[in-house]
C-alpha cells in the first residue's frame, strides 16, 4: 500500500475507535513518527493529510526540518539529553518526553532564551521498567507541582510508553493508568498546568489506547512500514 493509503487507514481506525469510546474523531490527533524516514516520504504522509511529525532525536529532526520547513507541527517524542535541550527549544512545537525535574528546569531557561513558552508532556514509567525513560510513578505529583512553576514551560499533559506486548488488550491497564493519574492530577487544580493531552499508543496498540483515553496516538510503522533503526 501506498503511505497515502496507509495514512488514511489508520485515521479511519482512530475515529473508529474514538466513537467505539463515545469521542468524537477529532479528540485524537496523530503523531505521524517519521524518525528514520526520508523526506521525500514524509512529504507524502504531510501530502495526504499528516499535521503533526514526531521525531526522536534531535539532530535527526534538525535536518529534516530545514530541508522541509513548517509543513506540519514537529514534536519530539524520545528521550532528551539535557545538552540538546536548546536545539530542541528552537525546532519542536511540544516535547513529549520532559523525564525529570532537572529538564524540566533547562528547558524553562533556554524557552527564555528564545521569548517562548515551550509546551511540554510529562513522559511517565508507568511499568517502572529499567529500560525505559520517565518519571516514577511515586514521584509523579512532586515533579508536577514543581515543574508547574516554570513560567516558560506549559505542561500540557502527560505522555507514557507501556511494555512492549504482542497482545494490545494486555497494555489496556497501563493506559487506564496515566488516564487515572491525569484525572487525580487535574483534580487538584494547580496553577498553569493542564492534563488535557494523554500520548500514548503506538501502531500496534493505539486503538486500545485511544477507548482509554489517549488524545495523542504515535504511528510510524503502520504508515511508513519497517524500519531499521540507524
Amino acid at each position: 500500500m501506498e503511505i497515502a493509503d496507509n495514512f488514511n487507514a489508520i485515521m479511519n481506525r482512530i475515529a473508529s475507535a474514538a466513537k467505539r469510546s463515545g469521542r468524537k474523531p477529532s479528540s485524537v490527533k496523530l503523531v505521524v513518527v517519521s524518525k528514520t524516514v526520508d523526506v521525500e516520504r514524509i512529504q507524502k504522509a504531510v501530502s495526504a493529510g499528516a499535521t503533526i511529525l514526531g521525531e526522536n532525536r534531535v539532530q535527526e529532526a534538525k535536518e529534516k526540518i530545514e530541508k522541509l520547513g513548517p509543513v506540519a507541527l514537529w514534536h519530539l517524542i524520545g528521550h532528551l539529553q539535557t545538552n540538546k535541550v536548546r536545539n530542541a527549544v528552537r525546532l519542536f512545537n511540544m516535547i513529549h518526553s520532559v523525564d525529570s525535574l532537572e529538564l524540566a528546569k533547562e528547558l524553562d531557561k533556554q524557552a527564555a532564551k528564545f521569548g517562548k513558552i515551550q509546551d511540554v508532556l510529562i513522559e511517565v514509567s508507568i511499568a517502572g521498567e529499567a529500560s525505559k525513560a520517565g518519571v516514577a510513578v511515586q514521584d509523579l505529583a512532586a515533579v508536577v507541582h514543581e515543574a508547574a512553576k516554570l513560567k516558560n514551560i506549559s505542561i500540557k499533559g502527560l505522555m507514557t510508553i507501556p511494555p512492549f506486548l504482542d497482545d494490545p488488550e494486555a497494555v489496556r491497564p497501563y493506559f487506564r493508568r496515566l488516564r487515572e493519574l491525569a484525572e487525580r492530577i487535574e483534580k487538584e487544580n494547580i496553577p498553569g498546568l493542564s492534563m488535557r493531552e494523554l500520548s500514548m499508543g503506538m501502531s500496534g496498540d493505539f486503538e486500545v489506547a485511544i477507548e482509554e483515553g489517549a488524545t495523542m496516538v504515535r504511528v510510524g510503522t503502520a504508515i511508513f512500514g519497517s524500519r531499521k533503526e540507524p
